[in-house]
């Protein structure tokens, strides 16, 4: 699902860092010329937020004839016919009361009749049963006054999820993204009829106990969104923690009440939220700047240098959108996900990439268009928890739990000098992410 989705992004680094470039290394006087040649040079490396998926892409391959089929059947479920399950509920996991445990097993049925292979049913189960979990728990914290958390209303959305994953996930119908994106909302004009961004938010809400979250630093939030009205650049330089970062940025800001900036918001996004059979519906609604990640480039070598020609392409596509002002960016300079350190339990911050942080500064003064740079931190680990270790390829197994998520926005970072404070800029971004990181665990 995305997560797209325990997710979020970076970034860009040389290609060729034993070289020396001295033009590309902050002097911004040089011809306008020599500034594009330098930025020849440059790569963009990303991973990103938000992909949820079946136990590996290929696990589609199979069913690539048969996807609408088998979303048909997952959609035409009822809840009303008796299904309730009969098999015990395996150790530590909630049990599901009766309209929830009815829903579950609908899915299950649909499934299984539609996916004879257990090896690739098994993984979508996991993720059908951890979404109807965090959902019983919402409608349950509602006293049962929400019926968007209700079991009918949950079930719909899950095989909903299903059904778009497996449409536009694979077979012949498989979106591609290119270098850049549109946020694809159903508008006139657009190939699909169908708001995919209200679909990310509307799935991934209920799992967020909004009463609890935190939002703090609006008053930076209602600076930067000052800025962008008056057609300046704002950069988020964001820690990430979750494949659902982009529908928690979208609640916060709601809460905050920046609807506009959560629409517009551009994210800085990695392969696995463009190639995850779940994630692509969640990453059709998001406005995007692909790139491949410096973790993951060399994956397939037969294939860097394509990858790097559509690095290029990514970049100067956010060039565009940076010159035309009024961008709002969202991006993480640590380059993946923040992960738990699984002898002490905590989740620290992932450190900032300083040569992540540069490339934006200096596509920010070569905009022509006066940039801004916030430290954000983010709190939604618990959400979607990732792997605790790296993992190069999609498919990893997903868990959704119902917590409150938060993000805090702290005071803008004034970008001035070169070469010799990139350091001190990456450092002082860091700190300050990390403090308003502890603050949110403090409030929450």
């Amino acid at each position: 699902s995305l997560p797209l989705p325990r997710h979020i992004l970076s970034f860009f680094y040389l290609l060729h860092p034993q070289k020396d470039y001295p033009q590309l290394q902050y002097k911004y006087r040089t011809t306008q010329r020599n500034i594009i040649i330098s930025t020849m040079k440059i790569a963009l490396t990303c991973s990103i937020l938000l992909s949820i998926s079946l136990k590996a892409c290929d696990a589609f391959v199979p069913l690539q004839n048969n996807n609408l089929q088998a979303a048909a059947l997952l959609m035409s479920s009822s809840t009303d016919a008796d299904t309730t399950p009969k098999a015990a509920t395996p150790s530590g996991q909630i049990e599901f009361q009766p309209d929830f445990a009815a829903a579950y097993a609908k899915a299950e049925a649909s499934l299984s009749a539609a996916i004879p292979n257990k090896d690739l049913v098994g993984p979508l189960l996991h993720f059908t049963r951890e979404y109807l979990t965090a959902n019983q728990m919402s409608f349950v914290a509602s006293n049962g006054e929400d019926e968007t958390n209700s079991a009918v209303n949950a079930l719909g959305r899950i095989t909903g999820a299903i059904q778009y994953g497996m449409k536009f996930g694979t077979g012949e119908d498989k979106y591609l993204f290119g270098s850049s994106h549109k946020a694809l909302r159903g508008k006139e004009g657009d190939d699909i009829p169908i708001d995919f961004y209200a679909f990310g938010c509307d799935f991934f809400r209920p799992c967020m106990n909004k009463k609890e979250s935190v939002v703090l630093g609006k008053d930076n939030l209602q600076q930067a969104a000052d800025y962008l009205a008056a057609g300046e650049n704002v950069v988020f330089l964001a820690n990430h923690q979750s494949e659902a970062d982009p529908q928690v940025m979208s609640v916060c800001l709601e809460l905050a009440g920046h609807d506009q900036i959560a629409e517009d918001l551009i994210y800085v996004a990695g392969h696995k939220v463009t190639t995850d059979a779940l994630a692509i519906p969640f990453s059709m609604g998001r406005n995007l700047i692909c790139i491949h990640s410096k973790k993951h480039i060399d994956a397939q070598p037969e294939t860097k240098s394509v990858k790097q020609r559509q690095n290029l392409q990514a970049m100067n596509s956010m060039l565009k959108e940076l010159r035309k002002g009024g961008t709002a960016l969202w991006v993480a300079p640590s380059g993946g996900r923040d992960r738990r350190n699984v002898e002490s339990g905590q989740v620290p911050l992932a450190p900032f990439d300083s040569k992540t942080i540069d490339m934006f500064r200096l596509m920010g003064n070569k905009s022509k268009v006066k940039t801004h740079y916030y430290p954000l931190s983010m709190v939604s680990y618990d959400l979607c928890p990732p792997p605790d270790f790296v993992e190069a390829g999609v498919g990893e197994q997903r868990n959704i739990r119902f917590v409150p998520v938060g993000i805090s926005c702290s005071a803008e970072i004034i970008s001035e000098g070169g070469l010799e404070k990139r350091h001190l800029f990456c450092e002082e971004a860091m700190k300050t992410a990390t403090e308003g990181y502890e603050e949110l665990l403090e409030q929450m």
